[in-house]
């Protein structure tokens, strides 16, 4: 241990430390105005600046040991459920209630805050490395003197990874209720989004489950069906893949062999599960997908009812999750009714070189686009379909067939020159 004397509370004289200076000199003073205020006015803290100036080494022992106590308070913040389920599945030793805590060594306090969610893995590992370097610190002899980095690292990992965070309120199955049974459509919070990004798996897992039933429940109010929805569309690109995986067979298991209909699609699109479903169900939603198409046609008459066709398959996630057989059919429906026919004069006088559906038109922009690499090729094959051969003799119709192809040729469609 640092030597200084019994009595230093009451300001003896100390012998500083040989590196007391350097350590002085370096960024770790400046380090503790970023302790949190809560802290701030701890005895703990206090000992810590007052020991920095003359004995670095246990200055960061006691540095270490409030990251500690702090990570313990605000593993029992974050819910001893959550805690408890994380112990379980992680083989860290049971938790029943808060007081257990108190009970897990540093080592294993350490990885039960990265299991919740508290730490990141880099931030783990972080302050696993200044756990070892302290108990080097707790052996201190002549021959081993803990160096200026040595402080360093562990005033800079326990004030920024731990003594200057907040402790995190996760986020509740209830806390989500509350909202999506409001009368009036709702979106979540940025805080709420953030919340729900930190939160463990099992929470997510709990949170994704229940929007699930609500947005598919019909003994439910539509409105609160529809906010369920909004919740699982904006939460959606926060899942977590193990997550995604787990609620996708959970899903699989109410729906069993019965036929995926379009409104469980993208339900399941939302929560990021409808990749992991049955293969075989999910080409049976885009062969009904497919079917509409057909009965809607791709003649540019159909522009009444190609605009909720259309936004109907964006739900389900347009080209993305299509299997190649129903993606062909459906992307050479897409090209006929983007590329049009020979135009002519409308009916108010004005001459159009080519007619098409201006409803579907930057719908279909925007699928072919942004899965420009999932169909360069099935696209490219369209030049030699006889259909779209017999539609481009026009210039002004293969422009348009042109341009398609040119929109797949880039990453950024967007920069492509608009079609005529």
């Amino acid at each position: 241990m640092g030597v200084y004397n019994k009595n230093f509370m009451d300001n003896s004289e100390i012998i500083p430390r040989p590196n007391a200076e350097l350590v002085k000199a370096s960024e770790a003073p400046a380090l503790l105005n970023e302790v949190r205020p809560a802290w701030q006015a701890k005895n703990l803290i206090v000992r810590v600046h007052r020991l920095l100036e003359v004995d670095p080494s246990s200055a960061c022992q006691r540095l270490f040991n409030a990251a500690m106590h702090d990570l313990r308070e605000k593993v029992v913040i974050a819910g001893i459920d959550i805690a408890a389920d994380a112990a379980k599945q992680h083989g860290l030793p049971t938790l029943t209630k808060a007081e257990d805590i108190e009970n897990y060594s540093t080592s294993k306090l350490i990885d039960l805050a990265y299991r919740i969610g508290l730490l990141s893995r880099p931030e783990w590992r972080r302050i696993s490395r200044c756990y070892e370097i302290r108990k080097d610190l707790e052996h201190e002899d002549n021959e081993y003197e803990a160096g200026v980095e040595d402080c360093v690292y562990i005033f800079k990992t326990c004030v920024e990874v731990v003594l200057a965070v907040d402790p995190i309120r996760l986020l509740k199955v209830a806390d989500v209720k509350d909202l999506i049974e409001q009368s009036t459509p709702v979106a979540p919070a940025e805080s709420l989004v953030e919340d729900f990004g930190s939160a463990p798996q099992s929470r997510q897992e709990d949170i994704c489950k229940f929007l699930v039933s609500i947005a598919l429940d019909r003994e439910q109010p539509d409105i609160v069906q529809q906010n369920a929805y909004i919740f699982l569309f904006n939460l959606g690109p926060l899942v977590q893949n193990s997550v995604k995986l787990k609620v996708a067979n959970w899903f699989q298991e109410r729906i069993g062999r019965d036929k995926l209909d379009r409104r469980h699609a993208k339900v399941a699109v939302a929560a990021g599960a409808f990749p992991y479903l049955r293969q075989a169900q999910i080409a049976d939603v885009y062969e009904d997908v497919y079917a509409q198409m057909e009965k809607v046609g791709a003649h540019w008459s159909g522009y009444q009812e190609h605009g909720e066709l259309l936004r109907s398959f964006d739900e389900i996630g347009g080209l993305q999750f299509c299997p190649s057989k129903q993606k062909r059919k459906i992307l050479k429906w897409l090209v006929l009714a983007y590329i049009g026919e020979l135009g002519g004069r409308t009916r108010y006088g004005n001459i159009r070189n080519v007619f098409y559906s201006n409803t579907a038109a930057p719908l279909i922009e925007d699928f072919i686009g942004e899965s420009a690499q999932l169909i360069r090729d099935d696209l490219r094959a369209l030049e030699f379909d006889k259909d779209v051969i017999d539609k481009c003799a026009n210039q002004h119709v293969a422009r348009r067939f042109q341009y398609l192809l040119d929109l797949v040729e880039t990453s950024e469609y967007d920069t492509v020159q608009p079609a005529p």
